[in-house]
């Protein structure tokens, strides 16, 4: 299977290429992509000198521009496709219909990838967008289980991609308002979710208190971690219960799900973590790719490989063994 692995800079790019990446996504450096972080992201010149480094040691490119476009303001996404094709990119990933419908007419040979904000997750949508728009892979959103993967694959003839490690989005991806209610920035429409300008750690007597948007999301004790504070990883007092009530904040860690993803007909592993650092990237794209090259080869897959890379050393399977609460 196809490792898609994260690149939040050209040094980055660099890192996992050589690390051993078949495919890497990016974005460019505005809010045509969902990972819109300060200090992240590609303009165009590093795009293109980007892309083609990775053609030349036998890697493929993707370029995420999968974020909404604000009515009136669509010419900003659309020069993201074309200079996406400009590149030589070896896809996009979209998620609004409009901007599909204006890169299958304007750009008809730039492959299109329907991205996990679209949040397709049955057979019809599925089949509609590549009906309409010749999407030739769909990103799954994380809300499904390998069976139900299984039976997708069954009925369409698109390529899969799922997610199997790095933050775990528990929402419906592409519709999630919490980050937009506290911080008035909308990870579907400005590209970012939690926005650091918005997080703040304040020490009071004995605790630490995480706070976005003035919210206090986390309050450890006094040199214990706290976690970064995102609202549906967040703890809540609700009736007599106090806790993590969607989600713990953990990874999510497919690894050992990836013979049942092999025969459930996906085509593509994707790791997310596009604010991680190059040392990141490289661990966790050396060890899927020794995963996958196992699995390939009839020997046995490597156990316990990237505890110490999750968010608090914690990992979930999410959906894939449906144990939300």
């Amino acid at each position: 299977m196809e490792i898609v692995c994260p690149a939040g800079t050209p040094a980055a790019l660099r890192t996992a290429v050589k690390a051993g990446a078949h495919t890497i996504y990016c974005g460019f450096a505005d809010e045509t992509n969902a990972r819109n972080f300060p200090g992240l992201n590609f303009d165009r010149a590093e795009m293109r000198e980007g892309v083609a480094f990775a053609h030349q040691h036998g890697a493929k490119v993707l370029i995420a521009i999968n974020t909404y476009p604000r009515a009136g303001n669509e010419s900003l996404w659309h020069a993201a496709v074309r200079d996406a094709a400009g590149s030589g990119a070896d896809a996009v990933i979209l998620a609004d219909p409009g901007l599909l419908q204006y890169a299958a007419k304007n750009h008809p040979d730039l492959r299109r990838h329907l991205s996990v904000q679209a949040a397709a997750a049955n057979v019809d949508i599925i089949n509609f967008y590549q009906a309409e728009f010749g999407i030739k892979r769909v990103v799954l959103p994380r809300v499904l289980s390998v069976p139900e993967i299984a039976l997708i694959n069954a009925e369409i003839t698109v390529e899969t991609e799922v997610f199997v490690f790095g933050g775990l989005c528990v929402m419906a991806e592409g519709r999630c308002s919490l980050s937009s209610y506290v911080t008035g920035k909308s990870p579907n429409m400005h590209g970012v979710c939690s926005p650091p300008s918005h997080v703040k750690y304040i020490e009071d007597t004995g605790r630490l208190d995480a706070q976005l948007g003035g919210y206090t999301i986390h309050r450890v004790g006094r040199g214990e971690p706290a976690p970064y504070p995102t609202l549906c990883k967040g703890c809540f007092s609700a009736g007599d219960k106090q806790g993590h009530l969607f989600e713990d904040p953990v990874s999510l860690n497919a690894e050992q799900l990836i013979p049942g993803l092999a025969k459930a007909g996906v085509t593509a592993l994707k790791i997310e973590g596009r604010q991680r650092s190059r040392s990141y990237v490289a661990q966790v794209v050396r060890n899927f790719r020794a995963a996958v090259d196992a699995l390939e080869a009839g020997q046995p897959m490597p156990q316990g490989m990237l505890a110490r890379l999750t968010e608090g050393q914690a990992t979930t399977a999410g959906a894939y063994k449906k144990t939300w609460r």
